[in-house]
C-alpha cells in the first residue's frame, strides 16, 4: 500500500534526496509492527531503554531508528505509522550512541508529587503540544544536538516542523496535499 503523503514526507525530511542525519523515534507500545520492522531492517536502531528487558516490554519500547531516504523500512513506518501516532521525526549531524545519550534524558520526569514518571515525549500527540510550553533554557535542553523535529498534526493532515532560531521556538505546517506551508496555528481551510 502507498500512502498518499509519502513523497511529500519524504521531500520534507529529505529535500536533497540523501543525508543520514534523519532519526526516527518510534513508540513500541503504539503497535506491534514498529518492532517487527525494526527487527527486519538492516538500519542502524537501538532501544532507549537500557539493561535486560522482558520479551514484552523490548517490544514495546521506544527505539531510535537512523532513517535513509529510500529505504524500505522508512517507507513503512511512514505508510503504516503516519496517521496513527508511531512517533517522532528529528534530524541531527551527532552519532546514533550521543543522540540516544540525549533522548534518554527526558524518559523520566518527576511528577507533581516527586513521584517519578515516564515522559511519552516520542508520542507526537504529547511533543507538539509540549514543545509550545517550554522555557529558552528548556528548548536548548530538549533541543540540544537536534536541528528539527517532525510530526504529523493532529488530524496527520500536515506535518509539523520545530526548529530553534535564536533560541525561540520556530512552528511550521506543511498542510499536505495542498503543497502549502504556513505558520503553525494558522493554517487555512482547504
Amino acid at each position: 500500500m502507498s500512502h498518499r503523503y509519502l513523497d511529500e514526507i519524504r521531500k520534507r525530511l529529505w529535500p536533497n534526496e540523501t543525508g543520514r542525519d534523519i532519526y526516527a523515534m518510534l513508540d513500541g507500545a503504539r503497535d506491534r509492527r514498529i518492532y517487527g520492522h525494526i527487527v527486519d531492517s538492516y538500519l542502524d536502531s537501538t532501544c532507549l531503554y537500557s539493561g535486560p528487558l522482558s520479551p514484552e516490554l523490548e517490544v514495546a519500547a521506544p527505539y531510535l531508528v537512523e532513517l535513509e531516504y529510500d529505504d524500505r523500512l522508512t517507507r513503512r513506518i511512514v505508510e503504516d505509522g503516519w496517521g496513527r501516532s508511531w512517533g517522532i521525526y528529528l534530524k541531527s549531524a551527532t552519532s546514533l550512541k550521543r543522540l540516544r545519550r540525549h533522548l534518554r534524558e527526558f524518559l523520566l520526569v518527576a511528577g507533581p508529587s516527586g513521584k517519578r514518571l515516564v515522559f511519552r515525549y516520542y508520542d507526537p500527540r504529547v511533543l507538539r503540544i509540549y514543545l509550545p510550553t517550554c522555557t529558552a533554557g528548556e528548548l536548548r535542553t530538549v533541543f540540544g544536538p537536534i536541528e528539527t523535529f517532525w510530526m504529523e498534526s493532529e488530524d496527520a493532515a500536515s506535518l509539523l516542523e520545530f526548529r530553534l532560531e535564536g533560541g525561540k521556538l520556530v512552528q511550521t505546517a506543511v498542510r499536505l496535499g495542498a503543497g502549502m506551508e504556513f505558520p503553525a496555528g494558522k493554517q487555512p481551510l482547504v
